[in-house]
């Protein structure tokens, strides 16, 4: 890690740049090296920070809690809240003796454990995931209820109308439009989850009120 003062533009940009390349401060998973940086940055960078701004946004989708019980050390030079974290160390200079580097040895050991920390952040992202709680598809219904004629009680076949119950209907507010000749319809107003109710269905059971309704029609239909 090459970066410096993560509250001026150089130590930002050398961030910026070490994220290029990098997920996390420190590993494959957060730790609380990156709440040390994430706490002396204080607030999201610019878009200039595209990196940065991309790390910010993940780290933050974390709750409190959930950074709480992240493991590692902080980054010593952010412990008290200075925002400067130290540069990389100088690379140690290479060995003579080239028998003393191991090219392929620590290959499959080091997959191995890249391929079990992958496999723990989509454990713990699809649990995260499956709290959230699945989004009910609904739909607001306009009905015109049309009588056979003038002299049908309009208060009593919206009363009629309004027995109806069903899982996922919600009835809502109703007027009286004038259709001509002294007739009106009456127009109400439901909510209906889509999953749980047939538009054709609960037509049909209105028709079935047919000392009072002559016809229902979908006036409006509205996805929310």
């Amino acid at each position: 890690m090459a970066f410096g003062d993560v509250k001026t533009p150089q130590g930002l940009k050398e961030l910026n740049n070490f994220l290029a390349d990098n997920s996390y401060i420190s590993g494959y998973t957060p730790s609380k090296a990156d709440l040390s940086v994430f706490e002396a940055l204080g607030k999201a960078p610019g878009a200039d920070n595209v990196n940065v701004a991309r790390w910010y946004r993940h780290i933050a989708s974390f709750e409190a809690a959930e950074r709480a019980a992240w493991t590692g050390a902080p980054l010593p030079q952010l412990a008290g809240g200075k925002p400067t974290v130290a540069a990389a160390p100088a690379k140690p200079a290479a060995a003579d003796d080239d028998d003393d580097v191991d090219l392929f040895g620590s290959d499959d050991e080091e997959d191995a454990e890249a391929e079990r920390i992958k496999q723990e952040r989509v454990a713990a992202y699809a649990a995260k995931k499956s709290k959230k709680p699945a989004l009910i598809a609904k739909s607001s219904v306009l009905l015109d209820v049309k009588p056979w004629d003038d002299e049908t009680d309009m208060k009593e076949m919206e009363k009629h109308v309004r027995t109806i119950e069903m899982d996922g209907l919600l009835w809502g507010a109703s007027k009286l439009v004038p259709v001509g000749y002294g007739i009106n319809k009456l127009q109400i107003m439901c909510v209906i989850e889509d999953d749980k109710v047939s538009i054709d269905l609960l037509q049909e059971k209105i028709e079935e009120f047919e000392d009072f309704v002559q016809s229902v029609d979908i006036a409006a239909f509205n996805k929310i």
